[in-house]
């Protein structure tokens, strides 16, 4: 046990924590209209609380646990039995195993957050708590046993994925694209404009999600050390890169450069130098990050305009476009000297096929399950809210209060 390892791992577990409250829920909060934050908030935090208890019961053991065949985690450690304050012999060997599992518990925890974006606005709290605990079980635990489990079948084949491109991003991604379909468009959508009713709350959400994502990515080092140090580096001038391109392509495109698109530029960096951080050097982190900030731009302000999908907030266009572009960029800028594997800027075109095997098995299986899931939980409650409600807005309807009291 090393008390500087545990040290850095609980504090990244924190900083974890505070990316899905309060830094998702303000970044999403402030995006959407004034009738509708409270839902948001109100997803987030309960989002915490349900995965919390999940992952303790039973999402844990089927991610991580003693494996069946590298497919998914047999239930030995259903509710953290054999689970305890010593060493795991497999995960984080100088941390205590409560550290590890609370570790991976704020990965399942935002990474269904993640897909607000897509359905804000328009699906019944009923179903939205529902469909998250089936989602988080039947995708998100799958994913991150074949990915991170030490005997998961996509890792025994290489894949690389240093803190969850593929296992958070992309599954979040590609899923919210899926809801965002099925669900159908906001009421108005392409007929009136839907603007965000508070930019400080995105803007502070934002910068919340910065701080805390260098506990997302140093901190999946599980030690203080050099790899963490690496990490950090990696994840600050790629999200500095990718913001600064996002601002400098809306300038040329708009004619202005807004705050709105410099944040959501420093997210799409964030979640693209994500699966890389721990192989690539600094200067190819920011070459990645210029280059997903160009790309997510391209994705949020054209394409989705030209097919015509209602992804209220881009989860998809930042994170689904995002994360598939990291976990690509990894097989091309990883670099033997910076986590002892090698892309295909450096000799390895093996790699780079590897990368593109684990984007088309995570995009497959999230799609498909998702679209599975969204049917079964529709069938029985129905995912989205009646068209009345829609208009008077989720916060009266699906809370009961109003976010902001008017003084007569």
């Amino acid at each position: 046990m090393n008390s500087g390892d545990t040290a850095w791992v609980l504090t990244a577990t924190a900083l974890v924590l505070l990316m899905t409250i309060p830094g998702l829920a303000f970044f999403y909060g402030g995006l959407v209209r004034r009738k509708n934050v409270l839902s948001i908030l109100m997803q987030c935090f309960v989002i915490v609380c349900v995965i919390s208890l999940q992952w303790v019961l039973f999402g844990y053991s089927l991610a991580f646990g003693p494996s069946f065949h590298g497919i998914i985690g047999n239930l030995d450690w259903m509710g953290l039995a054999g689970v305890g304050a010593a060493p795991s012999a497999d995960y984080g060997t100088t941390i205590p195993h409560y550290a590890f599992m609370s570790f991976q518990a704020m990965f399942a925890i935002i990474t269904p957050a993640l897909m607000i974006g897509a359905f804000a606005e328009r699906m019944k709290f009923s179903a939205f708590l529902v469909f998250i605990i089936l989602w988080s079980t039947f995708v998100y635990d799958p994913l991150a046993h074949w990915v991170w489990n030490k005997d998961g079948w996509l890792l025994a084949m290489g894949a690389l994925d240093f803190a969850g491109g593929i296992v958070v991003h992309v599954s979040s991604g590609i899923s919210a694209l899926v809801l965002a379909i099925l669900l159908g468009k906001r009421i108005g959508y392409n007929h009136k404009p839907i603007r965000p009713h508070n930019l400080p709350f995105t803007v502070l959400g934002g910068a919340l999600l910065w701080f805390g994502w260098f506990g997302f990515n140093a901190g999946s080092s599980l030690a203080a050390d050099g790899l963490a140090a690496q990490a950090m580096v990696a994840t600050q001038v790629a999200t500095a890169a990718a913001a600064l391109t996002w601002m400098l392509v809306e300038w040329w495109h708009n004619g202005s450069p807004t705050v709105l698109g410099a944040v959501t530029g420093a997210i799409g960096g964030l979640v693209a130098i994500t699966p890389a951080c721990g192989f690539v050097s600094p200067i190819s982190a920011i070459v990645i990050g210029a280059m997903a900030g160009g790309l997510c731009y391209l994705a949020v302000a054209v394409i989705k305009g030209k097919l015509g999908y209602d992804d209220s907030l881009d989860a998809f266009g930042v994170h689904g476009i995002g994360g598939i572009f990291g976990t690509i960029a990894v097989g091309i800028f990883a670099q033997e000297a910076f986590g002892g594997k090698t892309g295909l800027l450096f000799g390895n075109f093996q790699q780079l096929l590897v990368q593109g095997l684990l984007v088309l098995v995570a995009m497959a299986f999230a799609a498909a399950m998702t679209f599975i899931l969204y049917k079964i939980v529709d069938a029985i409650i129905g995912m989205r809210v009646e068209e009345e409600n829609e208009l008077v807005g989720l916060d009266l309807t699906q809370q009961s209060e109003a976010a902001y009291t008017v003084i007569e």
